[in-house]
């Protein structure tokens, strides 16, 4: 089984990774910041997680305000480098525990938790800043990642409460994982700051300190506070600590501090913190009975014949196919896929059994092979076939046959719009 080894809470300013990329070490303006990560990578070095769920806010870098969620996933296998404006930093990829993510994600769900899950988003400072402060002079990322972003930049946004009992169910998840891995929690953002309108530059050092004391010894009493509270004590975006209570609440109630520091050179207090358990802590439920609930909605599914579900694993597995398919909405994706479908699957890294599986338009294979029907209706529009053939191929008949089985034989639809080709009238099998 996977067991929590403890959680690291730390700011995610992108001061830090200024100083990082600097080289700021000496300079005794920055070099507070260094000292404090220091204990922090000491400890993450002997204790040697295989795996850190990371919390934290983007910063409208990934993901933007037409498609904002409060809690988001990351089930990826890796994770690149954003580019905030001037220029990505010299960051290696960051690789990503996605079959933990995985079971994280089921599990969070089944406990109710309306989680969104992200692929092929990449990561701004607000998990990036903190990260290469931990990672050293080591040339790439030595533990995979889950991230998991919280929205916190357009309200209403999840309360105080709500980020605690997501820790608990994250320590739940955690815990039922099958496979022994030791795994770390890290929680970013704050500490007390705000950088917009009037009251820009608030800092609140007395409430900093009396929140890293309330963080220790009774987090529930931070669940208590409005976010209103926390701009008011700690300023508008310095709210964002809320994230650190998802890291509390995978922990148990009694924690020995490790480490703990706290700087305000500028514009944001900088806190780091390390936490470790008290005693080793056993799940809320067993963790066969959270395995049980996280597969209760599709148990016996598989007697269904020839039905499919498109499950996390079959989303990261297919990802590649699924995003060619989906870009059949773009003009120039569908144009080239329409002259030069060979370069184009090329391009797209597409692996031979996908590529020979469009080449044929073998619908049900598609299928089979972990595509999404959506996509598929979208390159049926593009090479002029109805939805109707699409369902007739998978079951194994001709249109006609399948037209017979309806209750409007001759009706032929499409999600194609006005301008797209058909043939159907032609008796086109495609």
């Amino acid at each position: 089984m996977a067991r929590i080894i403890g959680g690291i809470a730390c700011s995610h300013t992108p001061t830090i990774g200024f100083a990082v990329d600097r080289k700021k070490h000496d300079d005794p303006v920055w070099a507070p910041i260094f000292m404090a990560f220091e204990p922090v990578r000491a400890w993450l070095n002997e204790k040697k997680p295989d795996a850190i769920v990371i919390v934290y806010n983007d910063h409208v870098t990934s993901f933007f305000f037409d498609h904002y969620s409060a809690f988001a996933l990351g089930v990826d296998t890796k994770y690149e480098v954003a580019d905030e404006g001037g220029g990505a930093r010299d960051l290696p990829t960051v690789p990503g525990h996605s079959a933990l993510a995985q079971h994280i994600g089921m599990s969070l769900v089944a406990a109710e938790f309306d989680m969104s899950f992200f692929q092929a988003k990449k990561l701004d400072h607000g998990c990036l800043s903190p990260l290469s402060m931990l990672k050293g002079d080591t040339p790439d990322w030595t533990v995979p990642i889950v991230p998991l972003a919280v929205g916190v930049l357009q309200f209403p946004v999840p309360s105080a409460a709500r980020c605690y009992k997501l820790g608990k169910a994250l320590r739940d998840a955690i815990e039922s994982y099958p496979q022994d891995l030791n795994v770390a929690v890290v929680a970013t953002g704050g500490l007390s700051h705000q950088v917009h309108g009037a009251r820009a530059g608030f800092n609140n050092t007395e409430w900093d300190l009396r929140f890293l004391e309330l963080f220790e010894k009774d987090p529930e009493a931070l669940t208590r506070l409005t976010l209103a509270d926390y701009a008011r004590l700690g300023g508008f975006e310095g709210a964002e600590v809320i994230m650190w209570l998802i890291m509390r609440g995978a922990l148990p109630a009694q924690v020995r501090k490790h480490h703990s520091a706290y700087y305000l050179p500028s514009m944001t207090g900088i806190a780091t913190l390390v936490f470790e358990n008290e005693a080793a802590a056993s799940p809320v439920s067993p963790a066969n009975e959270l395995r049980r609930q996280m597969n209760h909605q599709l148990a016996g599914i598989e007697a269904l014949e020839g039905t499919h579900p498109f499950t996390l694993a079959e989303s990261v597995r297919n990802y590649r196919l699924n995003k060619f398919l989906r870009d059949m909405i773009e003009p120039s994706h569908r144009e080239r896929f329409l002259a030069e479908p060979e370069a184009l699957f090329v391009e797209a890294g597409l692996s031979a059994e996908e590529a020979d599986l469009l080449r044929r338009r073998d619908w049900d294979g598609l299928i089979k092979r972990g595509a999404i029907f959506f996509g598929l209706e979208k390159l049926a529009a593009v090479v002029g076939a109805s939805n109707m053939h699409i369902y007739a191929a998978m079951r194994g008949q001709t249109l006609e046959a399948f037209q017979a089985t309806r209750n409007a034989p001759a009706a032929l639809y499409s999600v194609a719009g006005s301008q797209g080709p058909q043939g159907w009238d032609s008796g086109s099998k495609a």
